[in-house]
């Protein structure tokens, strides 16, 4: 049997990571509590991917073996940077759990969703603005490019790219922590992703400026992400 194509190689890697980059960012986010950081490794892992799959091919599992790059990467990135002492060994602690081989990460399915939960939250914690949580949540849950989605609300991807920027910056300075909410706050903070959602999905289904009157674009991103929501907080009214 032949080979896939460079270019058929190339589109599977497209679609694994648009399915796995949540899953991915999420769970590394957890480990470092560095949103920043979290998405620099994983984007590292799709490069990595890039440059070995076309040649050896796409792995049985490709999520696992994404998580296991990144997490690779970032061992390598704390081991080499200037940190505080004790940020330095509580992260060395949670990291000597991590497999040191591609076989599937100790990671179960569970876990996976919390993690995917925890990021839902973040990116659009109420601390932001409700542009910076569109913006964010397109970028990081979406998995959209700053480019697609500044010609999806028709602004500069300067302005896009500003916005994720500031964003990341205002949740480590808030000192965001990368966990589930206590039960208490569950409510406010789902309503504030559901709020994004809506308002992913309200753009795509009557655009506010430009001369297209839909955007099928982002109708589909919000119902991806409000399906992802409903089976993450399958108890949630």
């Amino acid at each position: 049997m032949a080979m896939p194509g460079t270019d058929d190689i190339r589109r599977r890697i497209e679609a694994v990571w648009r399915i796995e980059a949540p899953r991915l960012i999420g769970s590394l986010a957890r480990t470092l509590r560095d949103f920043g950081l979290a998405e620099e490794v994983a984007q590292d892992a799709l490069v990595a991917a890039l440059e070995t799959w076309p040649s050896k091919g796409v792995p049985e599992r490709p999520g696992a073996w994404l998580l296991t790059t990144a997490r690779r990467r970032a061992i390598d990135i704390l081991r080499h940077a200037t940190l505080a002492t004790r940020k330095h060994e509580l992260m060395e602690h949670e990291m000597s759990d991590w497999p040191q081989s591609d076989a599937d990460p100790t990671h179960s399915d569970n876990e996976f969703g919390d993690d995917l939960l925890r990021l839902i939250f973040i990116a659009c914690h109420p601390v932001l603005s409700t542009d910076a949580r569109v913006a964010l949540t397109l970028r990081v849950l979406g998995g959209l490019t700053t480019p697609e989605i500044a010609r999806a609300f028709l602004v500069p991807e300067a302005t896009v790219a500003q916005r994720i920027v500031r964003a990341k910056k205002m949740l480590a300075d808030k000192q965001v922590p990368f966990e589930l909410p206590p039960t208490a706050e569950l409510g406010p903070r789902l309503a504030s992703a559901l709020e994004v959602v809506y308002l992913i999905f309200n753009e795509g289904y009557a655009a506010t400026s430009g001369e297209d009157w839909m955007r099928p674009l982002l109708c589909a991103q919000a119902l991806r992400l409000g399906r992802t929501i409903v089976s993450l907080a399958a108890d949630e009214p």
